[in-house]
């Protein structure tokens, strides 16, 4: 009944945990990994600038790279991908159908356009057909994605994607509930990488991973359990292999969401802390209702064995340990909880079923 009540009330919250024993892995949770962006980032970069290689250029050779960017990203999964296609939309730029278009998993995409051959993505996939490509000079919150046509590098569209607001408040929270390392293990540059999780406090950064490399890092963490935190269809194969996995399922890709033991079903952070809170209350309230069965039925066992509980009165007794402990158990429902965050917890509930299937 504990853990049935675990998992109601972590549903009232917008927090769906799959199954029972997930709320046990949670109350014992030692190292908490975060995926950057979607997670920690807000997950919808903005277009800051169109830089043309060399420096020099006209805006209608920036309409021109972005508008060859945006086609080749039209069939990518990844979140930067649509955020390149919106930043074309909205400069009422023509989108042309792209050809044989091939996604490269975390690194980015290849395809025809207008009889183009165009790469966007990670510098190092550019730099496979056009040679050595220096660094694009970053402010703080910036990103950039190459683009490479007919083999030379064009030039990088500069995007932001900032923290979110309640990343410091709730690692804060983790904290307090025992979870003594976190750490942020992302597929993107090094620099800003770093630079995010220097604002969030988070000591520990691994960047440019693969989705192979991060199952590979989380396997290997001490201390455990291991809880994994992302959104992205890249993140469905460290979310399986994980202690613990979450999913950002309000935003996030059905296949994470799938993979996960637990999802969030709102777009808000803060709800990691609040299952592990959950979990750790639920375990609590569990064990302190196994005890008070003991406790009570080893009472009416002695008092039996001296003679001083008749048959019959033995039989109904234990139906009276059932209703003792019970209650007890079913303070796991907290029933006049308020969605943590204070905020009713039936509009969340409401706005959890408008999941996408994918981003």
């Amino acid at each position: 009944m504990a853990f049935l009540g675990g998992m109601s009330r972590a549903a009232r919250n917008g927090i769906i945990v799959k199954h029972g024993g997930t709320h046990e892995q949670l109350a014992r949770i030692r190292t908490a990994v975060f995926d950057k962006t979607g997670t920690l980032t807000h997950g919808r970069p903005t277009l800051v600038e169109v830089r043309l290689a060399g420096g020099a250029g006209t805006r209608a050779g920036e309409s021109e790279l972005l508008a060859l960017a945006a086609a080749a990203e039209l069939h990518s999964s990844h979140v930067l991908a649509a955020s390149v296609v919106e930043s074309a939309r909205n400069h009422a730029l023509e989108i042309s159908a792209p050809d044989d278009a091939v996604e490269h998993a975390t690194d980015g995409v290849a395809a025809s356009v207008r009889g183009h051959r165009v790469l966007v993505g990670k510098r190092e996939l550019v730099e496979t057909s056009a040679g050595a490509i220096g660094e694009e000079p970053l402010a703080s919150g910036e990103l950039a994605v190459y683009v490479g046509c007919n083999n030379v590098y064009a030039g990088a569209l500069i995007m932001s994607d900032p923290l979110r607001g309640n990343v410091v408040p709730m690692l804060a929270r983790l904290s307090g509930l025992d979870i003594r390392r976190t750490l942020m293990v992302t597929g993107d540059a090094q620099a800003t990488a770093k630079h995010i999780a220097a604002l969030a406090g988070m000591p520990e950064v691994l960047a440019g991973c693969r989705p192979e490399q991060k199952v590979t890092v989380v396997r290997s963490l001490e201390p455990r359990p291991v809880m994994m935190v992302g959104d992205g269809i890249n993140d469905a194969p460290v979310l399986a292999v994980a202690d613990v996995g979450v999913a950002m399922g309000a935003r996030g890709s059905a296949a994470a969401s799938e993979s996960a033991d637990v999802v969030i079903m709102v777009d808000d952070l803060s709800k990691v802390a609040d299952a592990v809170r959950i979990g750790r209350d639920t375990v609590r309230i569990a064990v302190q209702s196994i005890w008070i069965g003991i406790g009570l039925s080893l009472v009416l066992m002695v008092l039996a064995a001296v003679g001083q509980v008749p048959a019959v009165v033995g039989a109904l007794s234990r139906e009276l340990v059932d209703r003792a402990t019970s209650p007890n158990a079913l303070r796991a429902l907290k029933f006049n909880e308020r969605a943590i965050g204070g905020q009713p917890a039936a509009p969340r509930a409401a706005t959890a079923l408008n999941m996408p299937e994918s981003s």
